[in-house]
């Protein structure tokens, strides 16, 4: 799920204030020359990354036909984003962002070129797994790298707006990626996906190439252990933040029912590829239709609230999906969880990033990281193994239950992020220690009324 760029609207007053004295702009982040060479750039590789997840999926399940390989699929990516999270943070804060990403970019694409060789050659599928655990350690540096990279680009005040400019190019190539891949992989074949995925890459790194920003002094010093864990440290006693990045890795490790979707397009829905390629760009498709209707209104003014109903909704899409036998009633379903889950993307995102100094977005990225890798890639193989142990409909109908226990715990167990207004950031703000409100204005109005 993606995975990962995002912004904010502006107003006079503190992140929780409700009323805005200045128009809101819809197209104030892409106006802006750096921030649009950006997105084209972000665009077109997400568009490979997402055809080129959709036919890993289905050319694996297709030479193996094991459920449980599909879980092994995040596992093996995963792994690398856990085990290089703190570095890969501290090496953002501490580097030109823009260089880190650049070479994460070129190691994601050389991956690309080997799983093209891989399949041409029909190579065991264990070269394949090799070339997703180099992936894996390319998006330990992206991720961070990329989202601390995104401030830089636009101002603060309009940091939600580029949130969700940067989440809307990341689902209209998700809802097409899918769809061209099962195409062409009727069509073409698996190697053509690949390759594809390559030459994206390379754009990327062109687009980026272009792009002028702000780079701090780089700093090479041999990082301690207290630069690791500082990050760590800062999320621990910032409740806001901790409670945004863990209800969605929550919700979506045990919602997630994108490492089954061969199954049930196979063995469930009975339907062929072109079929499973719309079926997977389903979330992706709500989730554009949702961010569309984001950018063109000024932002959220209940954010906390509408975070938790967000993930519920998620939750009984799931649920929907699950118990399912009609392709369009899936398709449906799974096109309501990608509007949910947008809504919780921009949410968390803009949270995160306006809420953390400059000097600690890396390493805080870092943690985020691990955290959309845990409902991601771990949430893959939750989904794989209990489906093995017991059947794949128990599996994602257990996860959507599952994620609206998780919402209803955290909004009772966390009030401060059920409390939290609003999402304009105006100046640097520092978020609050220990989930504290400091003020009125991050409260819902009738209860700040109430005090």
């Amino acid at each position: 799920m993606p995975t990962d760029s995002e912004k904010s609207a502006a107003s006079e007053s503190a992140p929780g204030d409700s009323l805005s004295p200045v128009p809101h702009d819809a197209y104030a982040a892409i106006r802006r020359p750096n921030f649009r060479w950006y997105w084209i750039g972000n665009l077109v590789s997400v568009l490979g990354i997402q055809m080129q997840s959709v036919t890993v999926g289905w050319e694996v399940y297709k030479r193996t036909d094991d459920v449980l390989y599909l879980g092994l699929i995040g596992l093996v990516q995963v792994i690398p984003v856990f085990s290089l999270a703190l570095v890969a943070g501290h090496v953002a804060d501490r580097f030109d962002r823009k260089k880190v990403l650049m070479a994460a970019v070129t190691l994601s694409g050389l991956a690309s070129l080997g799983l093209a060789a891989v399949s041409h050659f029909q190579l065991h599928v264990g070269g394949m797994f090799a070339c997703l655990f180099l992936i894996g350690i390319a998006r330990a540096f992206q991720q961070p790298a990329k989202s601390s990279f995104l401030p830089q680009l636009v101002p603060r005040e309009i940091f939600p707006n580029a949130v969700t400019w940067s989440l809307g190019a990341f689902q209209l190539a998700s809802v097409a990626g899918p769809a061209v891949a099962g195409l062409a992989v009727a069509g073409l074949g698996y190697v053509e996906i690949y390759l594809f995925q390559a030459t994206a890459a390379s754009l990327f790194l062109l687009m980026l190439w272009r792009v002028r920003h702000t780079r701090p002094a780089e700093r090479r010093e041999v990082p301690s252990l207290r630069d690791l864990s500082e990050g760590i440290y800062f999320v621990w006693n910032n409740k806001v933040i901790l409670g945004a990045m863990a209800l969605d890795m929550f919700a979506v490790l045990l919602g997630g029912a994108t490492a089954l979707l061969p199954v049930f397009a196979k063995d469930i829905l009975q339907i062929g590829p072109v079929e499973f390629g719309w079926l997977a760009a389903a979330q992706a498709l709500g989730a554009l239709v949702m961010s569309l209707a984001l950018m063109h209104r000024p932002p959220l003014q209940r954010a906390g609230r509408d975070l938790l109903w967000a993930v519920a909704g998620f939750g009984i899409a799931i649920i929907v999906f699950g118990f399912s036998r009609s392709f369009y009633l899936s398709f449906a379903a799974l096109a309501a969880a990608g509007a949910c889950d947008c809504v919780s993307v921009v949410v968390r995102h803009s949270l995160v990033q306006m809420l953390t100094p400059d000097r600690m977005r890396g390493r805080v990225s870092a943690i985020s990281s691990m955290f959309i890798s845990a409902s991601n890639e771990l949430g893959e193989f939750e989904s794989g193994t209990v489906a093995a142990l017991t059947s794949p409909i128990f599996a994602v109908v257990a996860g959507g239950i599952g994620t609206i226990v998780v919402a209803a715990t955290t909004a009772v167990s966390i009030p401060s992020l059920r409390k939290y207004g609003g999402l304009n950031f105006k100046s640097e703000q520092e978020a609050l220690p220990h989930g504290v409100i400091e003020n009125a204005s991050q409260v819902e109005p009738e209860e700040a009324a109430g005090k």
